[in-house]
């Protein structure tokens, strides 16, 4: 067999020969070779070896190797676009000022490259993954484009020579088929098994697909090559099938053909009988609209297609369509004729694997293979759904199926081209039709049993997981474009199944009030309903409006609202509405509703199209207005409680409903249908409906007492509030009515900015914008910006001592409050009530502040923006005499303190009266034409004007009232005085009435009177306009009779009529009110009439309101100012209401009650508040100067006297005792703040390039670690463990909040926390706990020794003994320690002395500061935990807490004593406690250090034995620390006589040692100079010491002689006597400052404050060391001659003959100053640090963390909750935590932008240093805007840091479990 032959030769050799024989012209014998070896190499059976592979490889080279073939391949890429394809995750661009298409996206490296300053564009994480569109010029403008797309390198490559992919042509469809032939192998179908084989296969093909994509990356000339082989027929027909003698391919072929057929290509019906396949489909339910047929076949829900069996949610029975078919090919056939068609179905097939998504795309750059490969996808769009919608992972798939259609339908050309060829349109209406059909239930809206209309049922897996997304979307991308929405308007039959598929949603999740039991359970599916109205109706319909925008559209806007218009006919047939809405029914979905005001508001705006064309007739408008209406009127039932029982899922649906995402598609055309419904139809039947929706019409009766049938009376207020707030908003809402774009938009942002002061972001996400994408108003367009700088203020962003991080706001300007705020705007568009009151009180405080009033102002009357004339009618609404009988009636009432008025009812109708007013009617027509019958309201007034009317007075009222009301019993009165009969009436009247002509004889007023009725005067005018369009009375509906609606039977105390006195008009009630609110008799004067301006009034309460009405209706009417002026005349002392019946006057006092109370609450919250800021100020506050009066313990007090402390939780205030101990609460943490220090000023840089790195060995900690552990290599363990202090890094430093409690007290609080459950952000069994009276956060609790507070009185007197006497007391002193053991040792010496309480508290304490941290920052020493290291740590713990102190003092005590740090330092008690620890240890007398630094020894040789190390020679000691030591192991109290001489000796160690360091810094000229000079010899002048110095350490072998480089480079410059001099008073500073800390803190000497240069001499002076200001040597004071001490110490080192020089040297120099600790210096730009970081891979494990993160301390990359670098169980930022900052870490997480903290078991979120252009954090980095350091907030970080405060700043910390 020849093939075998060729197998067994190695591939390289096989591979070019076959080529060879190949090239030749006569090539049969090559080609049947070739064709053998793929047969055995690629056969199916073998399963997918890598071999196979390597084979294709060598054969494609053909000879060469592979990747010299890939490089040739790509020599010849003539590719113009990038196309790079990402999944999702990936970090893409997007910039709409160079995008066409809404979906354009960039890869970061074409982001990079191209130019985009100043454009709008941001960073997102690609949701369902997508593609690079650089290069592609339909989708994006060319400017756009990178510097590698922009040149079109592509069209100058040579044409590639034949013979290169000559081998790929031919053996790549063999490759291909082998694919196709596993896919088919293996699929099997779900039913039968589970879905994880599929991924079984998958992985099998795994290496197969990688290489296929490795082929498209070749570029252009391979696509080429790949796109001819995937497109070819007949390729395909050969392969496919197999040939003849080929037994596996026929097989395989076969198992194509059934996947095939049992692919749900067949209908629904059909499986059960097994019918051919080209039977109609059960899609495409377009003709039978709206269900005519719907009911004909109700099948039990039992299909196959719900696996998922439907529980819970919707178990009512499916409906499905029987449909007629429009096009069965759509839905069920599948030929397939290429490779790309049948591997499409196999991805679909397959549940769209990402690997085959990915080849699929990335061969799109290729133009032929695009154009072939949408068409395909179309003709799969079917067969996408139905595998989707039985899918089990329905949101990946979703994601997939968009990553590859947003690729294809985004191109305006090709979305085009396929609409044309392929039916997209028709296949898109279908599919979503056929979709939802799938979950269809009977509605049961308004007629439940014979309902004909079907309804989407929301509690559907498809609606509830959103599985129609990909359609819609994908519909919604194609409408975007113009020539594709075109067609489909003009196309009938699109429109008429669209519709019919609008009208699914329409009336779905219908709510019904629970009356009686709250609903049990509480569905939430009204999610799935309003993201299904936007995302399925109203984003198409937006998408479709676009396009309506010019003249020239109209036809398309008829067409459209003619279609609304039928469908709505159809629907209000299929629910069986005749003209009232069935009671408690509430569904907020009317999508045809919307649909049909939307067009309408368009063809009018935009298209200049007269709007009476698009109305309907009266009857059909009467009918569109109800169930928008019925939404308006629910609104406010669910506000006042009478939906309580239906749960909160009401509440959020009335929320949902208005928010700013759902607004413009919903409340907005709901309002503007009502406004034009309002507009066409009779006033009075119109108001009528409203009240009567709104069932208040009981109420609206001038009787004082009413029934109401439908209305709890607590419920009647709210209710009546809201019926008169929706008439405003009604009357006054100008959006679709005549605003332009600009002025929508600003009275947005207004209203927005009125509630709150908003973030940029914020604002953008709550204006509605037009949801289209392509709409033209995008976020963040320049009119958008221009219109908020022209509304608003920038607040840059502050950060507040409380803590809270505040983000750049923007607040209204002054003349936006003053002109602008318009609480109408407000109340319609705020989602919480409490947003009103919100923007009320922010208004009030404007006008407090601005002085223009001070009491409670009302809500603004703001003018309106005229009508446009279309919708002229609408101010008949206004002008109607229903309206001025309500307003007149609540106006009275509000007078006679009716119940259930409000301040709120008075504000509306005054608001109503002055719409009234600032809208005249037009009088251009004649009144109406004269009515046959004669209307009953006729008789209240004349005419329909407002400002007529208003004058109008009225006499009498006749009312129906309960038998028990007052009324009645005042008629009883008057009848017993006259005894007239008692007058009754059997009418029917929910309202009075009044008679014009003024009789004595009340009967004859009676029988006058005609009665006038809400609820009849609606149904009448309803009966007139069906009669005046039917003609025919008979088919009229019979309205039903008032009485038996809204009374129920058995109703209580009958009603009787009676008739009311009033004799008032309007504008006399007005003038009352104003006396009433005034509480003045005659508030309005003659004079003031005169003089009187409206605008004068425009900001004000109730009063100036009224006076505002008056002030118009005077001036615009004579009549009205005539009037006036009478009812002012007659200044009568106004009859006081008459309070009828306690119950009146509770509701008056009620208000008055509940105003003072207000008052009173606002008193208190003020006083509080001042005391809550007084407080903080004393207690909590982190940085400012005032000295704390509780710190300086016992200042104040007399000399002598006990301290005495407050216990914070029993209160009592007494002395800390030894049996009760008092103690400070304190927090212990472990700190690395001092070892981070560096030399320099300047902060480190993060790295942001390879290049850059950050060394750590020159930090503070790490000098010291050499410095020791140097030391620790040539002397003695115990002397080098005195001779340094550690806790650079992981020392402990104690702060408290300056609150004391006795010990005792403290446990029974702690274990009161233990038994408390509450979830703490800290942990009780660690001892951790807050404060009890500042809450702020602590761990332990510092004992206060006994007695005075400093050391005062005789311990404090000057003393003026000689310097040799104190050394030798001071020598004594030590010596005492011997026999001054406390404690510990106590026991054993003498059983007979106990413990006391107050020691055994301090070895607890003790034991806390060992505890807080880890061991490795306490063993320093050869043999851990011996005294001598334990010693080192407690002094050490001193110095830490004495350096930190200085730290947060500025690094130097020029400040003074007032510092925010002195509050939080406790060093007085501190000390204490470790020096009662400290005695536990004697120093021996042999080493005693004393002895050493102050008599000068001559032979000290016998001291060492040869091998004992030396001890450390003084000069290399550190000063501080001897200073601690000595004061700690002294008896305390000690006098300050001996501290002031311990400081004097040490500062002449220190000063010897700066000499030292200097000489070792000279060159050795300078040292010869030196040396030789002449100098008066004075041991008080530096000159004599230096030269002694020098000539000493000359002795020393090598010391000078190590003048390397670096010692030349220092001495560059020449020393003068004014440098030395500073450098040795900079070389002792430091020392002199821990000193004068420590007497401070001990001694209570005040740290006076003064300038930089004073520091020195001024700290000498507090310090006792005599001298002037001008020499440090001046202060030096010997007590033996300096000299001989001076050689005496030189000659220790000297001594050191076996160490090398270097060494010596380095510790000879040591410098000790630190500058400040600093965080890292960052980027300006946080780009940087992104670019850089979030690809960076992770050191441990190679690949990219999920979530990087970078420590700002000291620059690691780590791995935030990263497996891979996890060390005994814990993560790596814990880890690090506790490794560089003894476990304090601050972490900036990369892929967020933000700071976390860690400390200790804890972590908190700080907020984000970088913030965008307009102030904000961008968390997640969800929007992606360009990110800038925010300095101030970067210093406030740091200073927390420095401060240790995290924990008392930042509120809310949560364990970490070491997961981070």
């Amino acid at each position: 067999m020849m093939a075998a032959s060729l197998l067994r030769r190695d591939k390289k050799s096989t591979a070019a020969h076959l080529k060879a024989d190949l090239k030749r012209t006569d090539n049969s014998s090559g080609l049947r070779q070739l064709q053998e070896l793929l047969d055995s190499v690629l056969h199916p059976e073998r399963g997918s070896e890598p071999e196979a592979l390597e084979w294709c490889k060598w054969l494609l080279a053909g000879g060469d190797g592979f990747d010299e073939f890939c490089r040739t391949v790509r020599s010849y890429d003539n590719a113009t676009l990038c196309g790079l394809v990402w999944t999702a995750n990936f970090v893409a661009y997007r910039c709409r000022t160079c995008g066409i298409s809404p979906c354009m996206s960039l890869c970061a490296e074409c982001f990079n490259n191209g130019d985009h300053t100043g454009h709008d564009f941001n960073m997102f994480r690609s949701q369902a993954g997508g593609a690079c569109d650089c290069g592609d010029g339909n989708v994006m403008r060319e400017s756009g484009f990178c510097s590698r797309h922009r040149l079109k390198t592509g069209e100058n490559v040579p044409s590639v020579p034949r013979d290169l992919l000559l081998m790929s042509e031919m053996v790549l469809p063999r490759f291909i088929i082998t694919i196709i032939q596993y896919l088919r192998d293996g699929y099997t179908e779900p039913e039968s098994a589970a879905d994880r084989d599929l991924q079984k296969v998958l992985q099998q093909l795994d290496l197969h697909i990688s290489f296929l994509e490795e082929l498209t990356k070749m570029g252009g000339a391979m696509r080429t090559v790949l796109t001819k082989i995937l497109t070819n027929q007949q390729t395909f027909k050969e392969l496919s099938m197999g040939q003849e003698e080929n037994v596996y391919a026929k097989r395989n072929y076969e198992k194509y053909l059934s996947a095939l057929k049992s692919s749900g290509l067949l209908s629904v019906e059909e499986k059960g009988t097994g019918a051919g396949a080209t039977d109609t489909a059960a899609g495409a339910g377009a003709l039978s609209l709206l269900g005519a047929t719907a009911a004909a076949s109700l099948e039990d829900s039992s299909k196959e297609e719900d696996q998922d069996g439907l529980q819970g949610v919707g178990q009512r029975k499916r409906v499905k369509l029987s449909s007629s078919t429009k096009d069965p090919s759509i839905m069920d056939t599948l030929k397939h004729k290429c490779f790309l068609e049948e591997l499409l179905f196999w991805t679909i097939k397959y549940e769209f694997p990402q690997k085959m998504v990915t080849f699929l795309l990335n061969m799109l750059p290729d133009q032929d293979y695009k154009i072939t490969f949408t068409k395909t996808f179309v003709q799969h769009y079917a067969f996408i759904m139905k595998t989707l919608m039985k899918s089990h992972e329905s949101d990946t798939m979703s994601n997939r199926i968009v990553h590859i259609s947003v690729q294809l339908f985004s191109n305006e050309e090709l979305a085009r081209h396929v609409t044309e060829e392929c039916q997209l349109l028709d296949i898109m209406v279908t599919v979503l039709i056929y979709m939802m059909e799938s979950c269809l239930i009977k509605s049961e809206l308004q007629d439940e049993e014979s309902n004909h209309h079907v309804v989407v049922n929301c509690g559907e897996a498809l609606l509830k997981n959103n599985t129609y997304w990909p359609l819609v979307s994908d519909f919604i991308n194609i409408l975007s474009h113009q020539s594709v929405a075109k067609r489909f308007l003009e196309d009938q039959s699109l429109l008429l199944p669209w519709m019919s598929f609008v009208s699914f949603f329409q009336g779905m999740n219908l709510n019904k009030r629970e009356l009686n039991e709250h609903v049990e359970f509480e569905s939430q599916t009204y999610y799935a309903a309003f993201a299904a109205e936007l995302e399925a109706c109203a984003q198409p319909m937006w998408g479709l409006l676009t396009h309506c925008k010019v003249k020239e559209t109209q036809e398309y806007t008829k067409t459209v609202v003619q279609y609304c218009l039928d469908t709505l006919q159809m629907w209000f047939d299929a629910i069986g509405f005749v003209d009232e809405p069935a009671l408690n029914q509430l569904t907020f979905h009317l999508p045809l509703h919307r649909y049909y005001a939307m067009f309408l508001s368009k063809g009018v705006k935009c298209q200049g199209l007269d709007l009476d064309s698009l109305l309907p007739d009266q009857e059909m408008l009467m009918k569109i207005m109800v169930h928008p209406l019925q939404i308006q009127a629910s609104l406010s039932e669910i506000h006042s409680n009478m939906w309580v029982r239906n749960g909160l899922q009401i509440k959020g649906q009335a929320m949902t409903y208005v928010q700013s995402h759902f607004c413009n598609s919903m409340i907005d055309p709901d309002i503007y249908l009502l406004q034009v419904c309002a507009s066409r139809l009779d006033p009075d039947y119109f108001i009528s409906s409203v009240f009567e929706r709104f069932k208040v019409v009981d109420l609206l009766t001038m009787a004082s007492q009413h029934q109401n049938a439908v209305l709890d009376s607590e419920q009647e207020r709210p209710m009546l509030e809201g019926a008169l707030t929706f008439l405003v908003i009604l009357s006054s809402l100008r959006i679709h009515l005549g605003m332009s774009d600009d002025e929508i938009l600003r009275a947005e942002m207004v209203s927005q900015l009125c509630m709150n002061d908003r973030t940029h972001s914020s604002l953008l996400d709550l204006i509605p914008e037009n949801p289209n994408p392509k709409s033209g108003v995008v976020p963040g367009s320049c009119s958008f910006e221009e219109m908020l700088s022209a509304v608003a203020d920038f607040k840059a962003p502050v950060f507040e001592p409380g803590g809270s991080m505040q983000q750049g706001m923007y607040t209204p300007k002054a003349e936006v409050w003053e002109k602008e705020f318009d609480p109408i705007m407000v109340i319609l568009r705020t989602v919480y009530r409490r947003d009103v009151q919100s923007a009320m009180d922010r208004y009030s405080a404007f006008l407090k502040q601005s002085g223009i009033q001070t009491g409670n102002p009302w809500p603004p009357y703001k003018e309106r923006t005229p009508l446009h004339p279309c919708y002229k009618g609408l101010v008949r609404l206004l002008h109607c005499k229903t309206l001025h009988i309500v307003i007149f009636t609540l106006l009275y009432k509000i007078w006679m303190d009716h119940q259930n008025m409000s301040e709120h009812v008075l504000c509306m109708v005054l608001y109503l009266i002055e719409l009234g007013l600032d809208n005249p009617v037009q009088d251009d027509k004649v009144e109406e034409e004269p009515c046959i019958e004669e209307h009953c309201h006729d008789s209240w007034f004349p005419g329909t004007s407002l400002l007529s009317n208003l004058h109008h007075v009225i006499n009498f009222v006749r009312v129906r009232v309960p038998e028990t009301a007052p009324e009645v019993e005042r008629k009883r009165e008057r009848e017993r005085e006259r005894e007239t009969p008692a007058s009754t009436s059997s009418e029917s009247s929910t309202f009075g009435q009044s008679s014009r002509r003024l009789t004595g004889n009340w009967r004859e007023n009676l029988r006058e009177a005609q009665v006038f009725s809400l609820v009849a005067e609606r149904r009448r005018k309803f009966q007139e306009i069906i009669n005046r369009s039917n003609h025919e009375a008979s088919q009229a509906v019979r309205p039903k009779s008032s009485s038996s609606r809204w009374l129920p039977p058995g109703s209580p105390p009958q009603l009787v009529t009676e008739i009311l006195e009033i004799g008032e008009s309007m504008l006399s009630l007005l003038v009352k009110l104003h006396q009433k609110l005034s509480g003045k008799q005659n508030s309005l004067s003659l004079s003031w009439l005169a003089e009187v301006d409206p605008a004068h009034h425009a900001h004000g309460d109730g009063l100036t309101a009224i006076e505002r009405i008056l002030a118009k209706a005077a001036t615009r009417s004579r009549h009205s100012k005539r009037c006036l002026q009478e009812i002012c005349g007659k200044v009568c002392p106004p009859i006081p209401p008459k309070k009828n019946s306690p119950g009146d006057k509770k509701s008056m006092d009620k208000e008055e009650r509940r105003q003072r109370a207000r008052e009173r609450q606002q008193k208190l919250l003020a006083e509080f508040a001042s005391r809550q800021k007084s407080f903080m100020e004393t207690a909590m506050d982190v940085e400012s100067p005032e000295t704390d009066a509780v710190m300086d313990m016992g200042s104040a007090e007399p000399l002598d006297s006990e301290v005495l402390y407050d216990c914070v939780i029993c209160g009592q205030s007494g002395p800390s005792t030894e049996d009760r101990p008092t103690g400070l609460v304190v927090l212990l943490q472990a700190s690395s703040v001092l070892g981070h220090r560096c030399r320099s000023d300047t902060p480190k840089r993060l790295p942001i390039t390879d290049e850059e790195h950050i060394y750590p060995e020159d930090t503070c900690g790490a000098t010291h670690d050499v410095r020791l552990s140097l030391m620790q290599r040539y002397f003695k363990d115990s002397s080098c463990l005195q001779s340094v202090s550690i806790g650079w890094d992981g020392g402990v430093y104690v702060q408290t909040c300056g609150h004391t409690l006795h010990i005792d007290c403290h446990k029974s609080y702690m274990e009161s926390l233990r038994n408390d459950q509450v979830l703490q952000g800290f942990s009780v069994d660690k001892g951790e706990f807050t404060c009890p009276l500042c809450r702020q956060f602590a761990n332990s609790v510092l004992p206060c020794r006994p007695g005075r507070g400093m050391e005062t009185g005789a311990w404090h007197a000057p003393s003026n003994k000689s310097m040799s006497t104190l050394v030798k007391e001071v020598k004594d002193l030590q010596e005492q320690l011997g026999i001054f053991p406390v404690s510990a040792s106590l026991k054993q010496r003498d059983p007979i002395l106990v413990e006391s309480n107050l020691s055994k508290e301090m070895e607890s304490v003790i034991k806390d500061i060992k505890n807080t941290t880890q061991k490795k920052y306490m063993d320093y020493g050869k043999n851990p935990g011996s005294p001598d290291n334990d010693f080192l740590f407690m002094y050490s713990v001193a110095r830490t807490n004495l350096e930190l102190e200085l730290v947060h003092r500025g690094g130097n005590l020029c400040s003074g004593g007032a510092s925010a740090a002195a509050k939080r330092s406790c060093l007085n008690q501190l000390f204490h406690v470790l020096a009662m620890h400290m005695r536990l240890y004697s120093i021996d007398s042999a080493y005693n250090p004393w002895t050493r630094l102050t008599q000068s020894m001559h032979s000290r040789d016998h001291v060492y034995c040869d091998d004992e190390r030396p001890e450390v020679p003084m000069l290399f000691r550190d000063v501080p620390s001897l200073l601690i030591i000595f004061i700690l192991t002294m008896p305390q109290p000690l006098r300050k006589e001996h501290f002031t001489c311990v400081v004097k000796v040490l500062y002449s160690l220190q000063y010897t040692q700066a000499l030292a360091a200097l000489s070792v810094r000279f060159s050795r000229e300078e040292r010869l100079a030196w040396s030789k000079k002449n100098t008066p010899n004075s041991d008080k002048s530096w000159e004599s010491l230096l030269c002694h110095m020098i000539s000493e350490l000359t002795k020393a072998k090598d010391v000078y002689d190590t003048n390397s480089e670096e010692t030349l480079v220092l001495s560059s410059s020449v020393w003068s006597p004014q440098s030395i001099e500073f450098s040795l008073q900079q070389f002792c500073l430091p020392f002199l400052r821990l000193s004068c800390l420590l007497q401070h803190h001990l001694y209570g000497d005040s740290l006076p404050g003064c300038l930089v240069e004073e520091e020195f001499s001024l700290l000498a002076g507090c310090l006792g060391l005599a001298g002037s200001a001008q020499s440090s040597a001046a202060c030096l004071e010997w007590n033996v001659n300096a000299l001989d001490l001076i050689s005496q110490w030189c000659s220790e080192v000297i001594a050191l003959s076996d160490t090398p020089t270097q060494q010596s040297v380095s510790l000879l120099g040591q410098d000790p100053q630190w500058a400040a600790p600093r965080l890292l210096h960052l980027p300006d730009n946080y780009n940087t640090i992104f670019q850089y970081y979030h690809r960076k891979s992770c050191t441990s494990c190679g690949k990219t963390p999920k979530d990087p993160a970078l420590c700002l301390v000291c620059g690691a990359f780590v791995c935030l909750k990263g497996q891979c670098c996890k060390q005994q169980g814990v993560c790596e930022c814990v880890l690090h935590s506790q490794h560089c900052g003894a476990a304090t870490g601050i972490f900036l997480l990369i892929n967020a932008s933000v700071i976390i903290i860690i400390r200790g078991h804890r972590f908190c979120l700080w907020g984000s240093v970088y913030l965008d252009a307009h102030g904000e954090e961008d968390r997640d980095l969800r929007r992606g805007k360009p990110l800038y350091l925010c300095e101030e907030r970067y210093r406030v970080l740091e200073q927390q840091w420095v401060s240790h405060t995290f924990d008392h700043i930042n509120k809310r910390w949560g364990p970490h479990y070491n997961g981070l």
